[in-house]
C-alpha cells in the first residue's frame, strides 16, 4: 500500500516508504513501491471561446506587479549628519575596495564619490592608490586625467598625462587624449612637442597621419612635408607614398608628387603591393595629361610584378588603352591581358601542356624572341612525374616546337643543336623513347650538311633504343647516299635485333638482288625462312619463290 501524508494545503502527497527492516519477511517488493498518481487526460480539446495572446499576458503580469521597494530619501539636515554620512560611505567604499583590491571599477566609482563631495585632494589620493595596485590599466589612467580636466587642475592633468604615456608609450589613446587636451588649451607648441615624443617611439601610420593633420589645422605645410619625408622612411609601403603624393598635389607640386612616385617606384618594385603603387602613378600621369609617361608606366609594371598579383594592372591598362590607345596599343593591351590568363592556369597546373601551347603560340603571335624562349623554357622545366610514355607524349613537342622554332624563325642553329641535344639526354631511353625525336635530330644535321653528326646520332639510337623506324630511315638515308655498305651493315643489324621480322629479311633480299647479288639474295632468303617464328612468312615466301629459278 502508499504511504501518504495530508499536506496543509488538504492535497495528498506521496512519502517515500520507510526502509524495510530486513527481519519482516512478509514485506514484497509490491508492498514498498511508490505508487504516482495517474495523469490527467484532457477531455475537451476545443479551442476555447475568448483567446488570450503572449502579450496580454505580459502586459498583465507587468500591471499587476508589486512597486519597486526603493530606500527612503534622506535628508541631512546638519553638519554633524554629513559627518557621518561621509564617515559611514567611506567605510562601506574602503570595506569594498579591500575585499575586490583588484577591481578598477571599485576604485573609479570610490574616487568619483569623493569628487561628489568637493574634496579633491581625497578623490585624488584614491586614484593615486589605485595607480598603486593597477598602473598598467590605462582605463584608470584616463579616468584619472579626466577628473583633474573636469576640475581645471590644469597641471595635476599634464603631469598625470606625462606618466600615463612614459609608462604606457603603446597606447595611442593617452597620446591622442594628452594632445586634444593641449589644443583645447591652445598650447599648439606644447602639442607639437607631445607629437614629438610620440614620434620618437615609432607608432603606426595613423600616428603619423595624426600628427600631419594637426600641422595642416595650423597651416604648417613645410612642417606637414618633413613630417611626410620621415614617414615614408619609417613606413616604405606603397599606401605612404600615394598619400605623400596626394598631398603634394593637392598643394598643385606636380614635380614633387612626381619625385615622391619615382622615388617609390624604385624602393618598392618588389613589393608584394607594388600593383597599387603602378596603377596610382599611372593614374597620376593620366590627371597630368602625361599619356606617354602613364602608359610607360602599365608597361615597366607588368613587366615586373608578379602575374599572380597583377589582375587589377591588366584591367586598369586595358582601360586606358582603349581610351588613350590606337589599335596597335589595343591590341598589346588584349594580348597582355590574355598572357595574365595564361599565366595563371599554368601557375595553378604547370604540368598542363595544352596551357604551355596556347601561351606559346600567343608569345610566337607577339614575335618577341625574350619572351618566346622565356616560355619554352619554363614549360620544358615541367617533367612528367612518372617515366611512363603515356605521360611524355604530351610533353615532348614542347622540345620538339623549341628546336623548330630555333632553327625555322630565330635562325639560331647551335640553340637547336643543343634543344635537341639536351633532349635527348633528358628522355629515359632504358625505359621507352622517341623515334621522331632523333630522326629530327639527324635530319637537322643533314640539312645542316653534318652527315657525320647525323650518322653519330642514328648510331647513337640504335645502340641505345634500337626501332624499327630508325633502322629504316638510316638505311634510307645511306641508300641515297650510295654507301651499299653501311647499308649491308645496318640490315644485318636490323635482322640481328628483329630476327622475326619478315620485312627486314625482305628489303635486304631486294637490295641484295637490285645490285645484281644473287646469291647473297638466295642466301638471306634462305636463312630467312630457317627462322623458327616469323611474324609474315608467307609474304616471305611469295617473294622468295620466284627467285629461285634467278629471275
Amino acid at each position: 500500500m502508499a504511504l501518504t501524508t495530508r499536506g496543509g494545503g488538504g492535497a495528498d502527497q506521496a512519502q517515500p516508504p520507510p526502509a524495510p527492516d530486513a527481519s519482516l519477511g512478509f514485506l514484497t517488493k509490491r508492498d514498498t513501491e511508490v505508487k504516482l498518481p495517474r495523469a490527467t487526460r484532457v477531455k475537451n480539446k476545443t479551442p476555447a471561446g475568448v483567446q488570450i495572446t503572449a502579450e496580454q499576458i505580459l502586459r498583465e503580469a507587468r500591471e499587476r506587479q508589486e512597486p519597486e521597494i526603493r530606500p527612503p530619501k534622506q535628508k541631512i539636515t546638519d553638519v554633524h549628519e554629513l559627518a557621518d554620512y561621509r564617515l559611514r560611505e567611506r567605510k562601506r567604499f574602503e570595506d569594498l575596495i579591500r575585499r575586490v583590491r583588484w577591481s578598477v571599477s571599485a576604485w573609479v566609482k570610490y574616487a568619483k564619490w569623493e569628487e561628489g563631495q568637493k574634496d579633491f585632494a581625497r578623490a585624488r589620493s584614491v586614484y593615486e592608490r589605485a595607480l598603486d595596485v593597477a598602473h598598467r590599466d590605462h582605463t584608470l589612467w584616463l579616468k584619472y586625467a579626466e577628473f583633474e580636466m573636469r576640475n581645471r587642475y590644469v597641471n595635476h592633468a599634464r603631469n598625470v598625462w606625462d606618466r600615463a604615456v612614459s609608462l604606457l608609450p603603446r597606447i595611442d589613446q593617452l597620446w591622442y587624449k594628452y594632445i586634444h587636451m593641449e589644443e583645447l588649451l591652445g598650447a599648439v607648441a606644447n602639442a607639437r612637442q607631445v607629437f614629438e615624443r610620440w614620434m620618437g617611439w615609432r607608432p603606426d601610420i595613423a600616428g603619423w597621419n595624426s600628427y600631419i593633420k594637426f600641422e595642416l589645422r595650423y597651416g604648417e605645410v613645410e612642417r606637414a612635408r618633413a613630417i611626410y619625408e620621415r614617414f615614408v622612411a619609417e613606413h616604405p609601403r606603397p599606401d605612404t607614398f600615394i598619400r605623400y603624393a596626394k598631398f603634394e598635389m593637392k598643394r598643385g607640386e606636380v614635380e614633387r608628387a612626381r619625385r615622391v612616385y619615382e622615388r617609390a617606384a624604385d624602393l618598392l618594385v618588389d613589393d608584394e603591393d607594388a600593383e597599387v603603387l603602378f596603377v596610382a602613378f599611372a593614374e597620376f600621369e593620366e590627371k597630368c595629361r602625361e599619356v606617354e609617361r602613364a602608359r610607360a608606366i602599365y608597361k615597366y609594371a607588368l613587366d615586373r610584378v608578379p602575374k599572380g598579383r597583377a589582375e587589377d594592372l591588366y584591367r586598369k591598362f586595358l582601360a586606358f588603352e582603349k581610351q588613350f590607345g590606337d589599335r596597335e596599343g589595343i591590341e598589346d593591351a588584349i594580348v597582355g591581358k590574355r598572357r595574365f590568363q595564361y599565366e595563371d592556369e599554368v601557375r595553378k597546373n604547370p604540368l598542363n601542356y595544352d596551357s604551355w601551347f596556347d601561351y606559346i603560340r600567343l608569345e610566337e603571335s607577339v614575335g618577341n624572341k625574350d619572351r618566346i624562349r622565356d616560355v619554352y623554357e619554363r614549360s620544358i622545366a615541367n617533367v612528367p612525374p612518372a617515366e611512363e610514355k603515356r605521360y611524355w607524349q604530351r610533353y615532348i613537342y614542347l622540345w620538339i616546337n623549341y628546336a623548330l622554332y630555333e632553327e625555322l624563325d630565330a635562325q639560331d642553329m647551335e640553340r637547336t643543336r643543343e634543344v635537341y641535344r639536351e633532349c635527348l639526354k633528358l628522355i629515359p631511353h632504358k625505359k621507352f623513347t622517341f623515334a621522331k625525336l632523333w630522326l629530327m635530330a639527324a635530319q637537322f644535321e643533314i640539312r645542316q650538311k653534318n652527315i657525320k653528326a647525323a650518322r653519330q646520332i642514328l648510331g647513337n639510337a640504335i645502340g641505345m633504343a634500337p626501332k624499327g623506324k630508325i633502322f629504316k630511315k638510316y638505311i634510307e638515308i645511306e641508300l641515297y647516299l650510295g654507301n651499299f655498305d653501311r647499308c649491308r651493315t645496318l640490315y644485318e643489324k636490323y635482322i640481328e635485333w628483329s630476327p622475326a621480322n619478315c620485312y627486314a629479311w625482305r628489303k635486304y633480299a631486294e637490295l641484295e638482288k637490285n645490285l645484281s647479288e644473287t646469291d647473297r639474295a638466295r642466301s638471306i632468303y634462305e636463312l630467312a625462312i630457317a627462322q623458327p617464328a616469323l611474324d609474315t612468312p608467307e609474304v616471305l615466301w611469295k617473294v622468295c619463290c620466284p627467285c629461285c629459278p634467278l629471275n
